[in-house]
Formats: C-alpha cells, sequence, structure tokens
C-alpha cells in the first residue's frame, strides 16, 4: 500500500474539526486524522507493507523549467535556487507537518521522499518496482496514469474519510473518461488542469480530449492527425492543437510520473510494535495523540 500522504493529511485536516488539538492547545487535527486513516486502511486492507509516501519537493525545478505555470498558483514564497519553494499552506496545518513526520518514523512506517520529486514520483518508482498487487491511497487524480489491472495496481480513492473509496480500475477508468490507464496522462495533457497550473489545449475540456484520444489513440496520433489538412478534425480543434504546440512537446513528461526515483533504503514491513518507543511516548504525551496511536497500533498488531 503506497500513501499520498500529504493529499491524505490534507484531507484529514480539512475533514476533522481543529477543536481536536494537543494539551498546550495547538491543534493537531491533521496529525490525529491521518493516523486514524492509516489505522482504517490497515484494518480494511490489510497491506503487507505500506509506504507513506512524501513531497521533498512539491513542485520539481525540472517540472517548473518545462512548464512555468505548474502550481505557480500555490506559491507562497520563492525560496533561493536549490531550495523548494514553499507552498501556500493553513497556518495550522503547516506545524503539523513535522510532527507527523516525527510519528510515522517513531512508529516505524516507512517514509520515503526524496529530493527534487513529488510523492507521484515515488509511488510511480515503487508501483513499478513492486512483484505484487498494489493499492495506492489517493485523492489526485494524476496517479490513475498507474492504474494496472495485469499488475494488480489499482487505486482507492477516497470520497469521505478513507472508510468510503472508489476502487479505480482499469474499468472503471474506461468508463468514467472514455480511455484507458496508459492513455491518461495524455488525456489529462490535453485536457489540462487548473488545479496544477497546466493550461491545456485552448478549447479542448474533458470529453473532447477524451475523444481525441480515442480516436487517436495517443497525444502524438492527435498530433499528427492536426498537422494532417485531410483528417477529420475540425478546423478550430486543428488550430488549437497547433497553436499548443510549445507546450504539448513538454506537457507528457510534466504530467507523467516519474518511473526511475532514486530510492533511499527503506524497510517496508509494517511494524507490529514502535521502533522507537521512548520518542513515541514522548511524541503521544505532548501532542495529545494516546488514542490515536493506541488505534493504530493495536490494528498493527492484530
Amino acid at each position: 500500500m503506497l500513501l499520498d500522504t500529504s493529499s491524505l493529511y490534507y484531507r484529514a485536516y480539512f475533514g476533522v474539526p481543529d477543536t481536536v488539538r494537543a494539551p498546550d492547545g495547538t491543534p493537531v487535527n491533521a496529525v490525529r486524522g491521518l493516523l486514524d486513516f492509516i489505522s482504517r486502511l490497515v484494518h480494511d486492507h490489510r497491506p503487507q507493507e505500506l509506504v507513506a509516501c512524501m513531497d521533498a519537493d512539491w513542485r520539481p525545478r525540472w517540472r517548473v523549467d518545462l512548464i512555468p505555470s505548474y502550481k505557480a498558483h500555490r506559491v507562497a514564497e520563492v525560496t533561493p535556487p536549490g531550495q523548494p519553494d514553499e507552498e501556500e499552506t493553513p497556518d495550522t496545518l503547516a506545524p503539523q507537518v513535522p510532527v507527523i513526520d516525527a510519528v510515522l518514523d517513531a512508529l516505524g512506517i516507512a517514509r520515503v521522499g526524496v529530493a527534487g520529486y513529488e510523492a507521484d514520483d515515488v509511488i510511480g518508482t515503487l508501483s513499478g518496482l513492486a512483484p505484487g498487487p498494489v493499492d495506492i491511497v489517493t485523492g489526485d487524480r494524476d496517479l490513475f496514469q498507474l492504474v494496472d489491472d495485469a499488475r494488480g495496481v489499482r487505486v482507492l480513492y477516497p470520497r469521505k474519510g478513507v472508510g468510503d473509496c472508489d476502487v479505480v480500475d482499469d474499468e472503471l477508468i474506461r468508463t468514467k473518461y472514455g480511455v484507458r490507464p496508459d492513455q491518461y496522462a495524455d488525456f489529462a495533457a490535453l485536457r489540462g488542469d487548473t488545479s496544477d497550473g497546466l493550461p491545456g489545449v485552448k478549447g479542448i475540456g474533458e470529453k473532447t480530449a477524451a475523444q481525441l484520444i480515442k480516436d487517436y489513440g495517443d497525444l502524438a496520433g492527435v498530433r499528427a492527425a492536426a498537422a494532417d489538412r485531410f483528417s477529420k478534425l475540425t478546423p478550430a480543434k486543428r488550430r488549437g492543437i497547433l497553436e499548443a504546440a510549445d507546450y504539448l512537446d513538454v506537457a507528457p513528461k510534466v504530467v507523467r510520473v516519474a518511473m526511475d526515483v532514486p530510492l533511499p533504503p527503506f524497510d517496508p514491513a509494517l511494524p507490529e510494535k514502535p521502533r522507537d518507543p521512548t520518542a513515541l511516548e514522548e511524541l503521544v504525551a505532548r501532542w495529545g495523540l494516546a488514542g490515536a496511536t493506541g488505534r493504530l497500533l493495536s490494528t498493527l498488531r492484530a
């Protein structure tokens, strides 16, 4: 099981009341919510291994160099070269992220992030290396590109909390979007995504993008059709695709998750007891996490 951790702690932050606080009054709703999410996921799906995948760089420079608008609207502060830009994060969420990191480490739950890459890229690389079935837990549709029934790779897409997830497989993607999972990245590049600062092709929305991919197979086929004056494309679609040439030259690399991230050594096995009981005890006392860690440890032991 691969967790898109920031997606889940954002969901916890907005789904759990901020009245959930540590003894000193500091909000810990994202921390407690994430721990309860993990407990529920382990209870419901019984993975043999679990990795909390992290955004070591939420806006990698190599993606920004290709498309400068990539997530630009979410930048709170531009940092010096070589350092990730500061992401706009709710004031009471940002201080909880280091607590999440420390608690996961004390528990012994594998936490993997790699400089220069997003959690999506770590997930892509790990899903490609996994010898058996993989559940990817995320609220990010970009990861639908990794779904592969033949290898048992699916996405658990939470609708409410994590106890109510859509199980995203080949059939669901074909039914909902009209494309195969291996075509999803090309479809997304054409459609664009305002939440990621990807402009897409002018005049081409979700339905049109899906139809173009269905008709011509992939983005290269769509672009070839646009360049062929005898193809059946309408003048408006042809013009939009040709005018977006510079964007379409680089969009696939930005949209597709990396599958070759240099991963550090880590142990993905689910712990039956805390890796660092002393550190965990201190964290529990300081942040008031006895209930959430107790529930998770009980689930892990079971």
